[in-house]
């Protein structure tokens, strides 16, 4: 076994155990998906390329990526399997890889801050058009359920007033402000597959993520969680940038991926469901449990001080997924961090990740 898949064992078996009865369905099928060569992308083959050979189920995997390059130097163990197939295309245009597949994953986006800032007409077609591009091929190639990865931030900003964000929120991005590119991508992305849902053989699953934590993660991104860890890795002081009141929640990637496999394979068509944790938690708070958690011992830097406003959240209520699917959240978050960590000190991806 190669060290990869070995450092991920126990996250790899643990997801297998709580979601093998449903692998049944893909058994001798051919599954193709989006953003494999991503923090999410790399998580599904990683889990989907286990219960394969673990249950034999001789399904086969076709992923598009913009270069072939990518998955092999960030993933070599995934890109040798045999069972995968590289499509090589922009995920606006690609051409349709021939014959009929039973499951496609649309985990492809680009969630750069740099990118929305700059570029947000580039943002927002990528989102809308490359889904209008999945859905026009899962037509094509007579699939029916089609996972979508949606985001929180089709919310808009959190109220102060509310601890969790449901699923049956009204609020939304300011669509005035440019900014709101990748949220109102999300949600028009959405809406094309309520259309595809109404005129066609196709049963979407929508998974509105909010934030994670986990190997593979990019770490010099906008994401604290992995800024964090890399400042521990250097041997740095963790720095927070701001006031590091935002309230935040994080879901280790092994538990990510029973529930987006749950949702595919068993959540309602056309019914969203928040993914991930409930459990809030200051960006200081998270600095320190970084700092505490982790050694060697590094200290805290609050760059910012509180001004004046509410506290801004980003916290989701799952009771959707926990009472109509029976997920649950299970690794804590300093058990999360360690297993993060851990995974980028031994092996060579360091660098890698964090791109």
């Amino acid at each position: 076994m190669n060290c990869v898949s070995e450092l991920l064992r126990d996250d790899l078996d643990n997801c297998l155990a709580r979601t093998q009865e449903l692998w049944s369905e893909i058994r001798d099928q051919r599954v193709f998906i989006t953003g494999a060569t991503g923090f999410f992308g790399c998580w599904l083959l990683e889990t989907l390329l286990w219960a394969n050979r673990r249950l034999q189920l001789n399904a086969q995997v076709t992923i598009l990526t913009r270069t072939r390059e990518t998955l092999k130097q960030k993933a070599p163990h995934l890109a040798g399997d045999p069972a995968l197939e590289i499509l090589v295309g922009d995920v606006k245009t690609f051409d349709f890889p021939p014959g009929k597949f039973s499951h496609v994953i649309h985990a492809a986006t680009e969630s750069s801050v740099e990118l929305n800032t700059e570029k947000p007409l580039l943002m927002f077609d990528t989102i809308v058009e490359g889904t209008r591009r999945c859905l026009a091929f899962a037509q094509a190639a007579d699939a029916r359920k089609l996972l979508f990865l949606s985001s929180g931030a089709v919310y808009g900003p959190q109220s102060p007033e509310v601890s969790n964000v449901t699923e049956d929120s009204s609020t939304g991005p300011d669509p005035l402000n440019s900014a709101s590119a990748y949220a109102e991508g999300k949600r028009a992305a959405e809406l094309l597959c309520a259309v595809a849902a109404r005129n066609t053989q196709i049963e979407p699953k929508i998974a509105r993520c909010f934030a994670f934590v986990g190997p593979y993660m990019k770490l010099d991104a906008h994401f604290a969680i992995g800024n964090f860890i890399r400042d521990q890795l250097h041997g740095n002081p963790i720095r927070v940038a701001g006031d590091g009141t935002a309230l935040r929640s994080y879901m280790y990637a092994g538990d990510l991926m029973v529930w987006l496999w749950t949702i595919l394979f068993r959540g309602t068509p056309m019914r969203a469901y928040n993914v991930g944790s409930e459990q809030p938690v200051s960006i200081r708070e998270l600095a320190q449990a970084v700092a505490e958690t982790l050694t060697p011992k590094v200290g805290v830097e609050v760059l910012g001080t509180p001004g004046p406003g509410p506290t801004r959240r980003y916290v989701p209520s799952t009771a959707r997924a926990r009472q109509e699917l029976g997920l649950t959240c299970e690794l804590p978050l300093a058990e999360a961090i360690r297993r993060t960590e851990k995974w980028f000190m031994n092996t060579d991806l360091t660098s890698k990740g964090a791109r």
